[in-house]
């Protein structure tokens, strides 16, 4: 395998600093691109002294000149809590973004992935979500900053490829966890874990009956690398998630069970536009990528905890920013 030099946009992230760990593994070079609005540099620090890993702090709604053989385009914040927070500055960073690294990568002839979202199917009435699915989705709802956004991402990224030519890749990711997650990131694993941890009271939303797929973050990545090496008549959108499907009651149940927390089961309205149904189909990821999940959820949620358990005993502080 040849060695190239691959720009991760939003590497200090969750996934985007495993992405950059595993990349680096593999021998190739590195740039980290990240404004840090959700992204953390305790998640890159282990890499800093590598001659092969470069970090940039930049926001990609302003264009960015680089010399790269590849670009993962992950730069967005992912949960509502972060998302809602400024919801101008996500639409930017989902379309800016997306215009200046595809701009980037039709100056460079290189391939570009992008990281859409399982959000592009909004409130599903398909389920599970295959990717010729369009979605039902509110336009100007809470949610919308994010998941339009990204919907609009694709719609560029498609236009580039019949416009220009240019090698792109599409993936759809479902809800994953793992280690690295913000702690206040409002996500309902890392969320459990730490009520959890804390011996709080688990807040579910609604009866808890609503369902999500869960993806540990090894098995993701793999998949997104994989899809980066198709050949370049595979554009996707393609669908990466694990197609197991728990209630939210069941993960509250789960957690409490795992850490042992003596935390009751509380209730509170849904959200306006939250999804009911989260399932992909992964029948196009296993038959073209020759991929599916590894990871069963207890054993990804018991890495899971492991790392909160740390995180709250080494910054107590950070838990709680």
């Amino acid at each position: 395998m040849s060695m190239k030099r691959i720009l991760v946009t939003g590497g200090s992230g969750f996934l985007g600093s495993w992405l950059c760990e595993k990349l680096l593994d593999q021998g190739h070079e590195v740039v980290c691109v990240d404004n840090f609005f959700t992204g953390s540099k305790r998640n890159i620090y282990h890499l800093l002294d590598n001659p092969k890993f470069e970090l940039i702090r930049h926001d990609v709604t302003q264009p960015l000149y680089v010399e790269v053989d590849q670009i993962y385009n992950l730069a967005c914040p992912a949960s509502p809590v972060h998302y809602q927070r400024d919801p101008i500055q996500t639409v930017k960073t989902c379309v800016h973004g997306a215009i200046n690294m595809l701009g980037l990568a039709k100056r460079l002839k290189i391939p570009i992935l992008q990281s859409s979202t399982s959000e592009v199917y909004g409130d599903p009435s398909v389920h599970p979500q295959v990717e010729e699915y369009w979605g039902n989705v509110n336009p100007v709802g809470i949610r919308s900053c994010y998941d339009e956004g990204k919907r609009c991402a694709e719609t560029l990224f498609h236009a580039y490829r019949l416009q220009c030519n240019l090698a792109i890749k599409l993936v759809r990711i479902f809800n994953t966890y793992g280690p690295r997650m913000h702690p206040n990131d409002g996500r309902v694993v890392s969320n459990f874990i730490l009520q959890a941890l804390n011996n709080q009271d688990i807040t579910i939303y609604g009866d808890g009956s609503q369902t999500r797929s869960f993806c540990y973050r090894d098995d993701l990545i793999e998949a997104m690398m994989r899809m980066m090496a198709t050949p370049p008549d595979i554009t996707g959108p393609i669908n990466i998630g694990n197609p197991g499907e728990f209630t939210i009651r069941e993960l509250a149940e789960m957690v409490i069970e795992m850490t042992g927390a003596k935390s009751r089961i509380i209730r509170q309205p849904l959200p306006a536009d939250d999804p009911k149904q989260r399932r992909p189909d992964i029948t196009k990821a296993k038959k073209t990528l020759n991929w599916e999940p590894k990871t069963p959820l207890r054993e990804g949620l018991g890495h899971t905890i492991e790392y909160f358990r740390q995180l709250l005993h080494n910054d107590p502080d950070f838990c709680r920013r």
